[in-house]
C-alpha cells in the first residue's frame, strides 16, 4: 500500500504558545496567501500554513474533492501531533476546512470560515480566470511580463491578474506552480458542496462586496454550523483578508476572546 503524501507547509513555533492556528488558503492559491492576518498571531499561537494538494509545493493528483483535502489536511495534524486547532481558511480553503471539522472535530477547537457558504456554487464562476490562465501556457512566456499579456487577454482586473501570476513558473509544463490541469477537471468538485454537520464554535467572516455568502445562505449555514457567528468587513470583496486585514485581523481576536 502506497504511503500518503504530505502536504507541503510552513509551521513557525512561538515559546508562549499553547495552541497552533492553521491557514488554509483559497483556488489558485499557497500557504503565503494569509500571511499577514498569520502574522498578527504569531507571538500568541504556533502558525501552520498549508499548501493543498494541486497548489504551491505541494502533490499534485487527479483527484481532488473536499473529502480528499480534508483528510490531506488531517493526516497532517495528526503527523505533527496538533488537536486543538484554530483553523482558518479562505474561500476553497474555508471549505476545506469545514469539511476537516466535520470528518475530524476532536482535532479543531475553534474554526474561522472565510468569505465562502457551505452551498454549492454555479459551475462557470470562473471561466474567463481558466480562459487566461490557458492563454499563459499557450503562449509559453519566457517571463512575468510576457505572461501579464497573455493573462491580459481573458483578464481585466489588475488584481486578479497579479494575485494569478504569483504563482507564475516558467519551469512548469503548464507555466505555473497549481496544477492548472488538475483544477480545470475538478472544478465542479471545487465548486460542490455535501452537507456537513459541525458543533464546533465557528466564524463566517464576509466581505460586504463579495456574493459568495449572502444573507439567504444563512439558514443553511445555521443547519450545518448551529454555533456559527457572523461579521461583515465594510467595503471588502471575497479577498477580504487582503483588503482589509486589520478588520480580519480584529474580527477573529474577538472570536477568540
Amino acid at each position: 500500500m502506497l504511503e500518503k503524501q504530505l502536504l507541503n507547509y510552513q509551521l513557525q513555533l512561538s515559546a508562549n504558545a499553547k495552541q497552533t492556528m492553521v491557514f488554509v488558503h483559497g483556488l489558485f492559491g499557497d500557504l503565503n496567501n494569509l500571511g499577514v492576518v498569520a502574522r498578527a498571531f504569531a507571538e500568541e499561537y504556533n502558525i501552520l500554513k498549508v499548501d493543498l494538494r494541486n497548489h504551491g509545493q505541494s502533490f499534485h493528483s487527479e483527484t481532488m474533492n473536499y473529502q480528499v483535502l480534508a483528510e490531506d489536511l488531517r493526516d497532517l495534524l495528526i503527523h505533527l501531533n496538533i488537536n486543538n486547532a484554530i483553523v482558518i481558511g479562505h474561500s476553497m480553503g474555508g471549505k476545506t476546512a469545514m469539511r476537516l471539522t466535520h470528518i475530524a472535530s476532536n482535532l479543531v477547537e475553534k474554526l474561522v470560515v472565510i468569505d465562502i457558504a457551505p452551498v454549492a456554487y454555479p459551475p462557470r464562476r470562473h471561466d474567463s480566470i481558466f480562459a487566461g490562465l490557458y492563454a499563459v501556457k499557450e503562449a509559453k512566456p519566457a517571463n512575468r511580463t510576457e505572461a501579464r499579456v497573455a493573462i491580459a487577454q481573458a483578464i481585466q482586473d489588475e488584481g486578479v491578474q497579479l494575485f494569478m501570476l504569483k504563482s507564475f513558473d516558467p519551469q512548469s509544463p503548464e507555466f505555473f506552480k497549481f496544477n492548472l490541469s488538475g483544477l480545470k477537471q475538478n472544478y465542479e468538485n471545487i465548486m460542490d458542496w455535501e452537507k456537513v454537520r459541525v458543533e464546533t464554535p465557528t466564524l463566517f467572516i464576509k466581505g460586504e462586496l463579495s456574493d459568495y455568502l449572502q444573507e439567504k445562505d444563512t439558514q443553511t449555514i445555521l443547519e450545518q454550523f448551529p454555533n456559527a457567528k457572523s461579521f461583515i468587513v465594510s467595503k471588502a470583496d471575497h479577498w477580504v483578508h487582503a483588503e482589509k486585514p486589520d478588520a480580519v485581523i480584529r474580527a477573529i481576536q474577538k472570536f477568540l476572546g
